[in-house]
């Protein structure tokens, strides 16, 4: 074990740890944890306060967001296992238990039956980024709207389960965050249970329950949204202003269908109008092949000039689909045939007027960047959500308050707010949404934001 800078601890040095100052800052199942995970047992790791901090910030923290904003929406509803309407499990719920299943089968067999320590622990980490960074995401609206329809069941039996599940994963590594973890969501609610996890039957996995195209197509789908937020930073347009349309080129025609069956989801995660399939990348971007001299020069020496000049004046498109789905390209030089490999030449990409394009081998997303009127004030409507969102938690109302929303705003702003008035009494659960020269609330804030200004005033108001 080495200190945080990978030099070899030494008293003599000042550069030792003291165990329970690590523990008494981070606790002990982030300790356990990052010597869990840092790296293979035979290896040698840095190990620092710091260090494991970062466990904390992202891995515990996350893992124990998602289950409070469970318990929060749980308690909101007075939900229960086995309670609700029959659960209707969307796509998104199916991939989850899909990924949950094959993430015990690889805990169990691949890490403890093998006792391989790393195998037993990242993919439960990969697996929580995942169940909070998309499935949660992705399923937000679910748990906030009103009533409890089979659709809002199944959101709460998916990631009661999940939540569950992973307690008894993390018995082994994480004892004390899984026996609190097991005692609220369990213990509590369940008579019959066992008193503690570390009592608990280890959980078994489903092999019918695993359904491997499934997980193939969303992972794809996240690649695609992924792509398509590189592509929205590299245009500055921000992520609450929605845009008309987002337009991906896939790996393989296998892959083709899943920009439709997913559709809804790219178009809530990218904040679209709608989403389609590029039918070719020219539509939206251009290629250049860029001969790399290096690596030419170490297999071709002295006929690489010309290997370079074949190469340039290869079909630019068609070329540079087939070296980013990792295929060669023959050229011809002196009578004589080569195939160039992908990693002899490097492919650039440049937007078309109107789009703007992000890639990653052969996928690519495309944005239309260009903004309607009703664009733009959608987009000014989500920016007056977010201060209201963030006026309501400062002024300490529940999540499920209703309230009284007043507004005096400049006239373009008005005009935002008024053609989205239904979208914003919907987002900040508003009953009565009024334009006033002088709001008056029990809560009052004033901003400005793209070259517009606005005072907002609360009132809750009776359900």
């Amino acid at each position: 074990i080495l200190d945080g800078e990978g030099k070899k601890m030494s008293k003599h040095i000042g550069n030792v740890v003291n165990p329970w100052d690590v523990i008494n800052k981070h606790g002990a199942d982030a300790t356990r944890w990052y010597m869990y995970t840092a790296s293979p047992p035979a290896n040698s790791r840095n190990f620092s306060i710091d260090l494991v901090g970062e466990v904390l910030r992202t891995f515990t923290l996350t893992l124990w967001n998602t289950y409070s904003f469970f318990v929060t929406y749980a308690n909101l509803d007075n939900w229960k296992p086995g309670s609700g309407e029959p659960a209707v499990y969307s796509d998104l719920d199916k991939w989850l238990l899909s990924s949950l299943e094959n993430l015990v089968r690889e805990v169990t067999d691949g890490g403890f039956e093998n006792y391989d320590v790393i195998a037993a622990t990242r993919p439960i980490e990969a697996f929580v980024d995942q169940l909070s960074n998309w499935y949660l995401r992705r399923s937000r609206r679910r748990f906030w709207k009103s009533g409890a329809d089979a659709d809002k069941t199944a959101a709460y039996e998916t990631l009661y389960k999940a939540l569950v599940t992973l307690s008894k994963l993390l018995a082994p590594t994480m004892p004390f965050l899984a026996e609190e973890l097991y005692q609220n969501l369990v213990v509590s609610v369940d008579e019959n249970a066992f008193e503690s996890v570390h009592l608990a039957e280890w959980p078994e996995y489903d092999e019918t329950l695993i359904d491997a195209k499934l997980n193939y197509d969303m992972n794809v789908v996240m690649k695609l949204a992924s792509l398509g937020h590189a592509a929205r930073a590299k245009s500055s347009v921000k992520v609450r202003q929605p845009l008309s349309e987002a337009a991906f080129a896939v790996g393989s025609a296998e892959e083709t269908d899943i920009v439709s069956k997913f559709a809804d989801i790219l178009e809530d995660e990218l904040n679209v109008k709608s989403v389609s399939l590029l039918t070719t990348s020219d539509e939206a971007v251009a290629y250049r092949l860029n001969p790399l001299p290096k690596q030419l020069g170490q297999k071709y020496k002295g006929l690489s000039p010309k290997i370079r000049q074949a190469i340039l004046e290869l079909p630019a498109r068609e070329s540079a689909e087939r070296f980013l789905s990792g295929q060669s390209v023959p050229v011809s030089v002196d009578g004589q045939d080569y195939d160039i490999e992908p990693d002899e030449v490097e492919v650039i990409t440049e937007s078309r007027a109107g789009y703007e394009v992000a890639s990653e081998g052969a996928y690519l997303a495309a944005l239309i960047t260009t903004l309607t009127p009703e664009l733009i004030n959608e987009g000014l409507a989500r920016e007056v959500v977010r201060r209201v969102q963030a006026l309501r938690k400062d002024a300490g109302l529940d999540i499920a308050d209703r309230i009284r929303l007043s507004y005096a705003a400049s006239p373009r702003l008005a005009e935002a707010i008024e053609a989205n008035r239904d979208y914003i009494s919907s987002e900040t659960l508003a009953l009565a949404l009024e334009s006033s020269q002088e709001p008056v609330g029990f809560a009052l804030a004033s901003d400005s934001f793209d070259g517009e200004e606005i005072t907002i005033a609360l009132e809750k108001m009776e359900r």
